[in-house]
């Protein structure tokens, strides 16, 4: 294949994953671009775009097709979000993800991180609460106190409570309490991710209670 076509497919899939993730909620880059790959008859994975190629196309979408709802509805997102953290705050919840960025499309999956001494006290309040929840895994990227180690990125992998809400999936990681000093990473570059507190949210919303 030539290498302007290679190119032109390459932007084609960063553009469909986009849409994906933008308009379906997709919130896994690897699963938008393999099924973006498949929908355009691309197996080679030499082709396939970058994570950050693809948020690049997730930005352009949503100004140019999602101008008037994406902020409407990342606002929306960011308020369940709060008070989502409000419910759990003897957690330290802490906002992370695409929902924090700007990034979230439609449908789009919040992200909080709670720092708690057990696992079990998060499952016993949202039990008490009488609050419906999947737990699952997910594995984390993480760099210990800044630095590389020969074998690169290490790797955590944290409980996860997952809660169906009007306003969509919001997907609880529940985190030792010291690992607040602990960055994750961005699926999309590898940069450390950012975390943001209750106080903090409240700011980016404007509110003041």
């Amino acid at each position: 294949m030539a290498r302007e076509n290679m190119q032109h497919l390459r932007q084609l899939i960063a553009q469909q994953a986009a849409r994906m993730m933008a308009e379906d909620g997709v919130s896994d880059f690897g699963y938008a671009k393999k099924k973006a790959g498949r929908q355009l008859g691309a197996v080679d994975n030499s082709i396939m775009p970058s994570n950050a190629e693809v948020e690049e196309e997730l930005k352009l979408y949503h100004a140019l097709f999602l101008s008037e709802a994406q902020p409407e509805n990342l606002y929306d997102l960011r308020m369940n979000a709060l008070f989502t953290m409000q419910l759990l705050a003897r957690f330290n919840p802490h906002l992370t993800g695409a929902v924090l960025d700007g990034t979230a499309g439609l449908m789009s999956e919040t992200h909080i991180h709670l720092f708690a001494d057990s696992v079990k006290d998060v499952e016993m309040f949202l039990l008490n609460q009488k609050i419906p929840f999947d737990v699952n895994e997910k594995s984390y990227r993480i760099m210990n106190d800044g630095k590389r180690d020969k074998k690169g990125d290490s790797r955590k992998t944290v409980p996860v409570f997952t809660l169906e809400t009007e306003k969509g999936l919001i997907r609880l990681s529940v985190f030792d309490v010291d690992d607040i000093r602990v960055a994750t990473k961005r699926a999309a570059d590898g940069s450390n991710a950012d975390r943001m507190d209750i106080e903090g949210v409240k700011a980016l919303l404007g509110r003041q209670d």
